[in-house]
C-alpha cells in the first residue's frame, strides 16, 4: 500500500505506532513545510521473571500480542497458559513488558538467556550460541488444502488492511486469513519479525486454530520467519518477496508450505505444495 504523501494531524493522531514530525518538501517547483506521519520504533524490553532477556527495536502498539507471540514464536512458553503479562510500561525511551512464566521455563530460559540490541526486529542478533539460533523445527499439522484462489483474495485484501503503512510507508504487515482467503487479523511493525510475533500473540489470544488457515507477510520469508510459523502451528507461509535457502530447508523439515514471490500475477511454492491446490484443482476437486 502506497504511503498517504499528506496525511492530516488527525489522522496521525488516530493511528497507534505512528507520531508526528515536521518536514520539509520539495516536488518540482513546489516548497512546503508541514507535518509528517512517521513509524514509531523504540526499544522494547522483554523481562522474564524479574530477568532481562531481549530487547527489540519495535513499533509500540499491540505490545500484549508481541509479549504472548514472541513467547511462543521462541518456544520460551508452550500455551498461552503459561504467560502473564504483568505491566506494559511505557517511557520516554521505550518500554518494558514485564512477564511471568512458570519457573521450569524461566530455568530453561536462562540457558539461553541473550539480550538483543539491533536492528529493527532482529531476532537472533546477540544470541550467544549457534545452537540457541539454529533449533529443531517442530512439524506442523497436517492442515485443510488451500486454494489458489484463497491466497489471492488474501493478497488483495492485505493491500487495504495497513493502516499504519498507509500513513508512514514504513511498516511490514503479517495477517492471517481464514481457508477462504478472508484476511481475519493483520497486525504491523517497523520489523517483520515483530509483525509476525504480534501475529501469533493476537492468533493465540483469540484461540485461532492456525492450521485452519494460513499466513501472508509483507516481507522476505527468513529462516527465522519460517522457524517463528512453525513454531506457532501455521501450516502454509505466504511472504511477497523471496525465501532464503535456510528458510526453505526449515519449511521442508517442518512439513511447512512455504510460498514465495506471493503476487497478483501467480506465486511460487518451494515446500510441501500439495497443500496449496491450483485453480485447475479447486475447479475438478483433485489435487495438482
Amino acid at each position: 500500500m502506497i504511503a498517504n504523501p499528506n496525511p492530516s494531524a488527525a489522522e496521525i493522531a488516530a493511528e497507534p505506532g505512528a507520531v508526528r514530525r515536521q518536514v520539509h518538501r520539495r516536488r518540482g517547483d513546489r516548497r512546503e513545510d508541514g507535518l509528517d506521519a512517521i513509524a514509531a520504533e523504540v526499544p522494547v524490553s522483554l523481562v522474564y521473571n524479574d530477568a532481562p532477556f531481549a530487547v527489540m527495536m519495535a513499533t509500540p502498539a499491540d505490545l500484549e500480542d508481541f509479549a504472548l507471540g514472541f513467547s511462543l514464536s521462541e518456544g520460551i512458553v508452550a500455551a498461552p497458559s503459561e504467560l502473564r503479562i504483568e505491566a506494559v510500561a511505557h517511557g520516554l525511551d521505550g518500554a518494558q513488558l514485564c512477564l511471568r512464566i512458570p519457573e521450569p521455563r524461566a530455568q530453561a530460559l536462562a540457558q539461553r538467556r541473550r539480550s538483543l540490541e539491533g536492528r529493527s526486529g532482529c531476532g537472533v542478533c546477540g544470541s550467544q550460541s549457534v545452537d540457541a539460533v539454529l533449533r529443531a523445527p517442530p512439524q506442523v499439522a497436517a492442515g485443510a488444502p488451500i486454494a489458489g484462489a484463497a491466497l489471492a483474495r488474501a493478497l488483495r485484501e492485505l493491500r487495504a488492511q495497513q493502516p499504519l503503512n498507509a500513513l508512514t510507508g514504513a511498516t511490514h504487515a503479517a495477517a492471517w486469513a481464514a481457508g477462504d482467503g478472508r484476511i481475519a487479523l493483520v497486525r504491523e511493525d517497523v520489523g517483520r519479525h515483530n509483525a509476525l510475533d504480534k501475529l501469533i500473540g493476537a492468533l493465540a489470544a483469540a484461540r485461532i486454530d492456525p492450521a485452519q488457515g494460513f499466513a501472508v507477510v509483507t516481507s522476505r520469508a527468513s529462516y527465522e520467519m519460517a522457524m517463528k510459523a512453525a513454531q506457532a502451528g501455521i501450516v502454509l507461509l505466504a511472504a511477497i518477496s523471496a525465501p532464503t535457502a535456510l528458510a526453505i530447508a526449515l519449511a521442508d523439515s517442518a512439513r511447512l508450505t512455504l510460498v514465495g514471490f506471493a503476487r497478483d500475477d501467480g506465486y511460487a511454492v518451494y515446500t510441501h505444495p500439495q497443500r496449496l491446490l491450483d485453480d485447475a484443482a479447486d475447479a475438478t476437486g483433485t489435487p495438482p
